[in-house]
């Protein structure tokens, strides 16, 4: 293969894949945040009568405000680092967001911090996930 063309593939996976990682990534974490947050009845509930409860985790949004645009870079920067092999990075990308974060966790008994780490392995797996793809997708040519 050219080297040119293999280099320009090479590129387009990585921005692809980019791009997949931090906007796919959205649309993955809602559906992990419902699946977490389905009801699920307890036996004293059944035993009662009641209702079962939902721990509240999508609920809790509006206490973790900017989660969107916080989880779109986390995402981005955690692909970035996989790829360029610099995995402190992600160490210096969930640090400042668990900082950042705690005292609106520290705050709350709401769900807040269920949510904020569901929605921190959820995103940082698939970001994960597409940067090994990435990875092995580039060393095929």
């Amino acid at each position: 293969m050219n080297p040119v063309l293999a280099d320009v593939l090479r590129i387009a996976v990585v921005a692809v894949l980019g791009l997949v990682a931090t906007f796919v990534g959205s649309p993955v974490v809602r559906l992990v945040f419902r699946i977490a947050d389905s009801p699920r009845p307890s036996k004293a509930a059944a035993a009662d009568g009641e209702p079962p409860q939902s721990p509240g985790i999508r609920a809790a949004s509006a206490q973790l405000r900017g989660g969107h645009w916080i989880g779109l870079l986390e995402r981005l920067s955690i692909f970035v680092s996989i790829l360029a092999g610099f995995g402190e990075g992600i160490a210096v990308v969930l640090a400042i967001k668990g900082l950042a974060r705690y005292p609106d966790l520290k705050a709350t008994t709401s769900g807040a911090a269920e949510r904020f780490i569901i929605g921190t392995f959820a995103s940082v797996l698939f970001a994960a996930a597409c940067s090994g793809l990435a990875w092995w997708l580039i060393r095929l040519w």
